[in-house]
This record gives C-alpha cells, sequence and structure tokens, in this order.
C-alpha cells in the first residue's frame, strides 16, 4: 500500500479514537428521560383530551365526540404504553411471516 494511503489512515484512527472515547464519557444522562417526558406531557395531554370533548357534549356533535374519544384512546395506549409500538410491529411481521430476531 502507498506510504501516504497507510499514513493518512493512521493519522485518523488517531485522532477518531480520543474524539469517539470523548463522546461517550462527556454525553448526556438521558436514562429518565421518556418517564419525565411521560410524567410532564400526560397531565396536558388528558386536559386537552377533556377540553375537547366538553366542547364536542355542549355543542352536541355526538359523532365528532365519538371519533375524537376514539382517537384519544389510541393516541393515549400509544402514549401511556411504551413497548406497544415494538409489540405491535413484531406482531404485524409475524403475521406477514417476516422472521424478527
Amino acid at each position: 500500500m502507498h506510504p501516504l494511503v497507510t499514513g493518512l489512515t493512521q493519522a485518523m484512527a488517531d485522532t477518531a479514537g480520543p474524539i469517539a472515547l470523548a463522546a461517550t464519557e462527556n454525553a448526556p444522562d438521558t436514562s429518565g428521560l421518556a418517564d419525565f417526558l411521560r410524567g410532564f406531557f400526560g397531565p396536558l395531554f388528558l386536559v386537552i383530551v377533556s377540553v375537547v370533548a366538553i366542547f364536542f357534549l355542549f355543542t352536541r356533535e355526538i359523532t365528532r365526540f365519538a371519533q375524537f374519544i376514539i382517537l384519544a384512546i389510541f393516541i393515549g395506549i400509544v402514549f401511556y404504553v411504551p413497548g406497544i409500538i415494538e409489540v405491535t410491529a413484531r406482531a404485524i411481521a409475524q403475521a406477514m411471516g417476516v422472521t424478527t430476531e
């Protein structure tokens, strides 16, 4: 191999090592981020759903109320049960005959 290419490859490896190490050492701790966001936005979600549902009931739009409640229940399940997306995706893939591992 050409000495310039070998030297360049070695120089890149020498500089990339400390950069990758520094990125892993100084990375922010996000272990509880999902729980924090769920705890913060969960009550806000429930308040918004309640206000909109009451609005639909007072204006006597029962069809829109039913549609909204069904959609809110679906979004609430996805929001409050974090593993549901992965489980659903695996079930759909398995039903289609795709092997998942």
